[in-house]
């Protein structure tokens, strides 16, 4: 029940109050965002506001229970649990905000550098940063005892928790506490010191199962991450898949059932509901209209609250995922600084292309794009080739266009990302260049859109074909 609790978490009614300085962050816009859950990490925006002229910005937030939330600034982040009724001061220093045009900050993610101002020492994420100091140093120390390729031995690990307790006592934040005591579980549990068995019986066997606790959730679902969804000793995945594929819900639950971890109802159900959101991206196995199906029966006919939440949670982010969902639309400016809208290209084929100018991988699919758009353009009058090029310049665009060799053989719509990093989220995008078609009614069409360099464009969906022909496939070449 105080899931749902959080989950509702609205700047409306606050008793958390977060205020910052980013020394090179003027008109810039800063986002705090917290997961909804730990199993689908779900982010909700909880404020949002300009930074200054002075430099400075004020975020509100409502929590009842220490929360982990995320602060977030273009394209580089930074977390921190905050407690109810305490206010935060926040200090970014100077930043070089171009670090995402020289490396894939996505992939190798730049942290935010967030330092808290006149904290007292008692303050949880102070108490939780000695405790990581504490693990990091000993680890670093003994590192040679906990690779695997030196048969890692359980005594150190032995000896790293009488550290824990020696340089980063219990205090009176029960929340503190618990974090360690899960921090060290999942750590045991990586370093394979003990089995999923043991650890089961310790931390979830006979005790409730702590849905508002973020550091809990997160122990949970690595302990049982991959264990149903790839098949079991006793179940292999392609009956685990057919009941799936059948939505035989009540075979399939009551067949996980018969493993003595999941006896219980309600871990059952929590581990089921994990494994279908892992079994979604399993495509060889299992259908994935028929994973989200799965997903809501269960989502139905559970008695736990917390559980239907999860359930209808999963299936909205699922469904996102999948064929047929409707594509958030934006209005951009084109290479004249013209506003242009993906909704006014409704009703076409819309292969849409996310670059940098500067990369040459991007480069040579936009070179493929040039040699069939032409003849792709004849033939089907309802296609159009939209680029948005995500350098953080404007001028990068147009002097590629306008001003080199090369430009004027990319004559399609152009569009400039001006900055909108929730469009590139919203589409993740998280390399380039990246590829995505939208149909004529503005839903996506292929969960992965084949590139150019594929062939897919001779091959695509808007070619018209006589029923003798049917549909040809396109082969993907690697």
């Amino acid at each position: 029940m105080l899931m749902l609790l959080m989950a509702g978490m609205a700047v409306a009614q606050t008793n958390i109050t977060i205020q910052g300085e980013v020394v090179d962050g003027a008109g810039r816009t800063v986002y705090l965002y917290h997961y909804t859950d730990m199993l689908t990490l779900t982010e909700e925006l909880v404020d949002q506001a300009t930074i200054g002229e002075n430099h400075h910005f004020e975020l509100k937030a409502y929590a009842n229970y220490p929360t982990l939330m995320i602060l977030q600034i273009e394209n580089y982040s930074q977390s921190f649990f905050v407690e109810p009724g305490r206010d935060y001061e926040v200090y970014v220093p100077r930043f070089d905000w171009n670090i995402d045009e020289k490396k894939n900050v996505f992939l190798d993610p730049e942290v935010l550098p967030l330092e808290f101002v006149n904290m007292p020492k008692d303050e949880l994420n102070g108490l939780i940063s000695n405790y990581e100091a504490v693990v990091a140093q000993y680890l670093d120390d003994h590192r040679i005892h906990f690779d695997a390729r030196f048969r890692p031995q359980k005594r150190y690990f032995d000896s790293l928790e009488v550290e824990v307790r020696k340089k980063a006592p219990d205090t009176r934040n029960e929340f503190f506490n618990r974090y360690k005591r899960y921090q060290l579980a999942s750590l045991k549990y990586s370093l394979h010191f003990d089995s999923r068995r043991n650890m089961v019986n310790c931390y979830i066997k006979d005790q409730p199962i702590l849905y508002y606790d973020d550091n809990y959730m997160s122990f949970f679902c690595t302990l049982f991450a991959n264990t149903l969804s790839k098949g079991t000793n006793k179940i292999p995945v392609w009956q685990l898949a057919r009941w799936v594929n059948d939505l035989k819900v009540d075979v399939f639950l009551d067949s996980i059932g018969t493993d003595t971890l999941l006896r219980n109802e309600q871990v059952r159900e929590l581990v089921a509901l994990q494994a279908l959101q892992e079994a979604f991206y399993q495509t060889s196995y299992y259908e994935p209209g028929k994973v989200v199906g799965m997903v809501g029966l269960i989502g139905n006919k559970s008695k736990f609250k917390e559980h239907k939440v999860l359930a209808k949670r999963i299936i909205e982010n699922l469904r996102q995922k999948e064929e047929g969902a409707v594509m958030p639309t934006f209005e951009l400016p084109d290479v004249n600084k013209e506003m242009v809208s993906l909704e006014k290209m409704k009703g076409k084929w819309v292969y849409l292309s996310f670059v940098r100018v500067g990369d040459p991988n991007c480069i040579a699919e936009l070179e493929t794009m040039a040699h069939f758009k032409d003849s792709i353009y004849a033939k089907s009058k309802n296609v159009e080739f939209v680029t948005i090029c995500c350098d953080r310049e404007f001028q990068k665009m147009y002097h590629f266009l306008k001003n080199s060799k090369r430009g004027s053989q990319y004559n399609w719509t152009w569009l400039h990302f001006n900055g909108n990093y929730k469009l590139l989220e919203h589409y993740q995008v998280v390399s380039y260049p990246h590829f995505i078609l939208i149909n004529p009614d503005g839903q996506l069409q292929y969960t992965v859109t084949p590139t150019p360099a594929s062939g897919f464009l001779m091959q695509g969906p808007w070619q018209k074909r006589t029923e003798e022909e049917g549909e040809k496939p396109f082969f993907l070449r690697y």
